[in-house]
């Protein structure tokens, strides 16, 4: 779904400064949305109810939402919403593709679709009176904090995760190292939690067994895990690229290659492509909710499959 559909008016989006307002925006636009569309049996008070299951008790059945939804949705207590969500995000240099001088909503990099995103889910998980957490890595775990539930450790995100909205030089050079990073994250969440990933899983291309055996690990522990996948899908999955002599710089490295995009199509399609059906394959088979997410199709495609996983979940 495009940007525009979620509701969101770049002209008041200047205005603001915070994203806790713009993320606030972007979930009020998604829920208007939801209530619209066939998903409209999830509730916006989503801490207050739960679907009804067919043989159970109809003592907690809420009847005026039924004569609203035509939906049988039960009251939920406060022991049922305590789901713990551990928010991981991907800050390496590769992540601030495409490089612009102002990234912005409507032309977003990789790392600003994944903070706008990540903060829309963690504002869904306040709503939804859920504990959550967030942690920063590139090539080294950045930031890791506590799991709470409280208006203020939300602020404090927000707060976080606005030091990387800033556009940052090609020279800057973090790489990544996603395996090492889920692995750690693993060890240290003892409870059993939702683990919602970001990264463009790039640094995993030339070892994938490290990125399979890390996702493995924290399935190992029990833990629930989405991971998305972002990407700039036109240029990046089907290498959408002018047919004229290029330079292309990695911007984890440094390294300038000089090529006509033509000679290297067909290999690196053949490679990206191997990679993504094997990722696919994996993530199957260790039951990760794994979601390609392209950066200018908007956050319905993240918000929505957080929800309709947290809904299996309780």
């Amino acid at each position: 779904m495009p940007m525009n559909e979620l509701q969101l008016d770049p002209g008041k989006l200047q205005q603001f400064s915070s994203l806790e307002l713009i993320a606030r925006q972007v979930v009020e636009g998604f829920i208007t949305g939801l209530h619209k569309s066939p998903f409209h049996g999830f509730s916006v008070e989503f801490a207050e109810h739960r679907l009804y299951n067919a043989g159970e008790s109809t003592r907690h059945i809420d009847w005026k939402l039924y004569g609203r939804t035509e939906k049988m949705f039960v009251k939920r207590y406060e022991e049922e919403t305590n789901l713990r969500c551990q928010v991981v995000l991907d800050v390496s240099s590769s992540m601030y593709y495409p490089v612009t001088d102002q990234p912005s909503l409507e032309r977003p990099s990789k790392i600003v679709f994944s903070i706008y995103a990540a903060a829309a889910i963690m504002n869904l998980l306040r709503r939804q009176r859920d504990a959550f957490g967030l942690t920063l890595f590139s090539e080294r775990v950045e930031l890791a904090t506590q799991t709470k539930s409280s208006s203020l450790h939300l602020r404090h995100l927000y707060h976080e995760l606005e030091k990387y909205l800033l556009p940052r030089a090609v020279s800057d050079q973090r790489a990544t190292s996603a395996a090492a990073t889920l692995h750690t994250i693993a060890e240290q969440i003892h409870k059993r939690s939702l683990v919602v990933i970001f990264s463009d899983m790039m640094d995993s291309l030339a070892d994938p067994e490290t990125l399979f055996s890390a996702l493995q690990h924290l399935k190992h522990n029990k833990h629930e895990v989405i991971l998305f996948q972002v990407a700039d899908h036109a240029r990046e999955f089907d290498f959408g690229f002018d047919n004229r002599p290029s330079r292309f710089i990695d911007l984890e490295s440094g390294r300038e290659l000089r090529i006509h995009p033509a000679e290297v199509r067909a290999q690196y399609l053949e490679r990206i492509r191997a990679f993504n059906q094997e990722l696919k394959l994996r993530c199957g088979q260790y039951r990760i909710d794994l979601v390609e997410a392209d950066i200018n199709q908007g956050f319905r495609q993240v918000l929505l499959p957080y929800l309709m996983k947290r809904e299996k979940m309780y």
